[in-house]
């Protein structure tokens, strides 16, 4: 049976099949066009040359065949004929996989500023660039499973009389043989098969190995499925000659069990960011080298279970599959079943969430391969400004939609918007420091110094993040929603959020030359501040649209929102009122989102007064809590002030009253405060404090101001139906009572307390970087388990707070 097809044009068939079998494409000129015509001609028949280290030189091919057994679409041909990056990706994962249904990964690809790639073989053609409506139509005609050995056979099968046109997904395998025709190096996937569990007897070992060790195509997984035989899967590896690698933030990373982040078996190599993965690659085609690499990128954290769950779940599958008699191409899709059974669905979750987060990945790798080939390999003596090709990169391809969420529903229970930064610090080495330096020495000026220099990720929405995470134990999912550049500070940025166990998959990255933000500091020779840079104006000029969060917050349904201070003005509005309209599901039934302001320095506390809509009133809060310090809390209480929002609003003025500050509810409110402020300092109680913060409590609902080494302060609106009101331990904190007849009625009181600083010898205080941000981030992750009110989660987030103190880190 016959079938037509349409092709690409000569030119567009020429440079696509020039690159998989030629030497490098860096070899350009005359030469290389010619080089590429014979390519054409022997690229039909795949040979030696190809797909081993042989260079023998095979026997023509009929071009007109060619065209009946392959299609490129047009797209992926364009691409690779202008060297945009392409990622392949398989059709197994829709037409024998856990999902079959559209996966958002092509989106993913373009978003990332790469070409999507989907092989397989539709109506008997082997096919590079599958258009959705084939994909659907492959999975709805429950097309057959194809590696190496099967596309003779169902290629042949659709030209002979009589014969059937069938579709085929393609394994990963057969994936890499399409990606390497069609001249595609970088491909994004699950997870690689490898030797099973007994393979040293039953011999059933994954073709995906063998095709490593002969096609050059960098798979990204996140390492081999976890019910297989690790070790003897990288000792065959190793006997193919191929790279494995590992994405790590350490060397101490082991090789990831899919499910998991850490298999037990450590890793061969590591690989410290994209941009080194694609070096890594352009090394390995520079050399001639046609053995494949596996670059293993771990399951991000916050999906991934932990190992002893997993491997209890893959004995128990095992057994099963052993009892029920499941050997050859049965053995592994029974095994997924049970497995997805014995994990009550976590493992689907964690399936979807690491091919994604591969895809993304691979799509990062291919576009700095991208630029590799193009301008050479980077080096410290590079005349290139890298950074702003590869921002044009993004801005190049296909249709990509950076503001929409990247991935279908999964609820969170923390959402922090805020700023991510590459924080460096450049400490001088003063002629003294091999002694006990007696005064700080400084760098000089208009000349180059001799200093210590280290980077670190910072950002007030990072570090507040991260202590959430850490402090939740697991047990709390945290989303960091923020913005970084296309740039090297970007991609530095990314791949160290991912090793500390943070999800990257809502920061979005932004092209046309913005700039991810960066703060360097230069320090003394006792590290004592001289000098800083900042460069934050990504979060001001270039923040995601306001449907962005709305459509984000949605699907998330957190219980908590943390916005910084770091976006402008209407941005943090349109977080704020968009939050307030997420309600998420109690055992008590629906509440409504939480919402928390970080007023991040005094200049920008106000920001939250600046916007053109006002803040909504207590019952009807935009904001439910925030923590500023007592100089941006009195930076706070001003703009508030001048912008008319307490005597001049009528709806602030009716909150007030009911608090029933000045009715004789027999509290001495100056007494108090006496005692109050006798735990602190003079300052503060000149500073107003209190009143300040009761000014500020109907637009925030509850404030925490910091105090430094002196502890804090909590201001809070009590609900009339408050638990506290009836507590005989909370009664002296219990400042009003309001009067019968009020109008908000669901005013209980006034509640302030002191709270103590917790003990610290001023001799073990490394660093004040990130305390506040980690006492935010900790208290955070308590409140969102529901366990424990406010006031009695304060403590907690101080003995965090202690614990960075202690550190050099942002976050310990």
């Amino acid at each position: 049976m016959k079938v037509s097809h349409s092709s690409p044009t000569l030119p567009r068939l020429a440079a696509s099949f020039g690159r998989a079998c030629l030497a490098p494409q860096s070899q350009r000129g005359a030469g290389h066009i010619r080089a590429s015509y014979t390519a054409l001609q022997t690229c039909g028949r795949p040979d030696q040359r190809q797909f081993s280290s042989s260079a023998s030189r095979p026997a023509a091919a009929n071009l007109s065949g060619l065209k009946d057994y392959l299609r490129i679409s047009d797209e992926v041909a364009d691409a690779i004929a202008t060297n945009k990056p392409v990622v392949a990706l398989e059709t197994t994962i829709y037409t024998h996989g856990a999902f079959q249904e559209d996966l958002g990964l092509e989106e993913i690809v373009r978003e990332r500023g790469a070409v999507p790639a989907v092989c397989g073989v539709y109506n008997g053609v082997a096919t590079v660039g599958l258009e959705k409506h084939e994909i659907e139509e492959m999975v709805q005609s429950k097309a057959s499973k194809l590696s190496r050995r099967d596309f003779a056979a169902i290629l042949a099968d659709a030209r002979r009389p009589g014969g059937s046109v069938r579709h085929g997904g393609t394994t990963i395998a057969g994936t890499m043989i399409l990606a390497r025709l069609a001249g595609i190096r970088v491909f994004g996937t699950g997870g690689l098969g490898g030797v099973h569990r007994g393979g040293e007897n039953s011999m059933d070992i994954s073709a995906d190995l063998t095709e490593l060790g002969r096609t050059r195509v960098a798979v990204i997984s996140s390492g081999c499925k976890g019910f297989l035989d690790i070790p003897r899967t990288l000792e065959y590896l190793e006997t193919q000659g191929v790279v494995v690698a590992t994405f790590a933030g350490t060397s101490k990373q082991t090789f990831p069990a899919f499910w998991a982040r850490d298999s037990g078996v450590p890793s061969p190599n590591h690989v410290f960011g994209s941009l080194h993965a694609a070096h890594m690659i352009y090394a390995q085609e520079k050399l001639g080298l046609e053995s494949g690499l596996l670059l293993a990128n771990p399951i991000p954290a916050e999906a991934a279970i932990p190992r002893e769950v997993m491997e209890e779940a893959i004995d128990r599958a095992i057994q099963d599959a052993e009892r029920e008699g499941h050997t050859g191409p049965s053995n592994t899709p029974f095994i997924l079943q049970q497995i997805k059974k014995y994990t009550g669905n976590r493992s689907v979750g964690a399936n979807l969430a690491l091919v994604r987060n591969n895809v993304s990945r691979a799509a990062d790798i291919a576009r700095w391969l991208s630029v590799i080939d193009k301008h050479g390999p980077l080096t410290s003596s590079s005349p290139v400004n890298y950074d702003a090709i590869a921002a044009r990169q993004v801005t190049r391809i296909g249709h990509p939609q950076p503001d929409q969420p990247s991935h279908k529903d999964e609820k969170v229970d923390i959402v922090v918007a805020g700023s991510v930064a590459l924080d460096l610090s450049c400490d001088y080495i003063g002629v003294q420091s091999g002694a006990v330096a007696s005064s700080a020495e400084s760098p000089k000026l208009h000349t180059s110094n001799p200093a210590s220099i280290s980077q670190s990720v910072g950002g007030v929405g990072h570090n507040v993040a991260l202590a959430a995470h850490r402090f939740g134990g697991g047990d709390v999912k945290v989303k960091l929603c923020s913005v970084v550049g296309d740039d090297v500070a970007g991609s530095t940025l990314l791949d160290a959020i991912r090793a500390e166990g943070l999800s990257t998959s809502d920061i979005r990255t932004r092209g046309n030359g913005a700039r991810t933000a960066q703060y360097v500091s230069v320090n003394d020779s006792q590290k004592s501040l001289v000098l800083a840079m900042a460069d934050m104006d990504i979060l001001t000029t270039r923040p995601p649209r306001k449907e962005y969060w709305a459509n984000m917050l949605q699907k998330y349904k957190p219980k908590i929102v943390v916005v910084d201070a770091n976006w402008e003005p209407w941005t943090i509005y349109s977080i704020l009122r968009a939050a307030r309209r997420i309600k998420f599901e109690t055992p008590a039934g629906p509440r409504r989102t939480e919402t928390v302001f970080e007023p991040v320095s005094v200049a920008k506390s106000t920001r939250l007064f600046e916007g053109r809509s006002r803040l909504g009133v207590y019952p009807l809060l935009d904001v439910t809590l925030t923590t500023p310090n007592v100089y941006e809390l009195s930076a706070m209480y001003d703009a508030a002030k001048e912008r008319g929002y307490f005597h001049a609003s009528p709806e602030w003025a009716a909150v007030i009253e009911d608090f029933n500050i000045r009715g004789g509810t027999g509290f001495d409110f100056n007494a108090y405060f006496d005692e109050l402020m006798s735990y602190t300092s003079p300052g503060i109680r000149a500073a107003g404090v209190p009143q300040k913060a009761l000014h500020l409590l109907p637009y925030v609902g509850r404030i925490i101001v910091k105090f430094g080494g002196h502890g804090c302060l909590l201001a809070e609106i009590m609900r009339n139906d408050d638990a506290r009101l009836a507590m005989p331990e909370h009664r002296r904190y219990i400042l009003t009572k309001p009067l019968l007849g009020r109008r908000i009625r669901a005013v209980g009181g006034v509640y302030m307390r002191y709270y103590a600083p917790r003990n610290l010898a001023p001799q073990d205080v490394v660093s004040v970087n990130g305390a506040g941000d980690t006492f935010l981030g900790a208290l955070a992750a308590g409140l969102s388990t529901g366990a424990y009110p406010l006031s009695n989660m304060i403590n907690s987030a101080q003995k965090a707070a202690v614990m960075t103190l202690k550190s050099k880190e942002a976050v310990s």
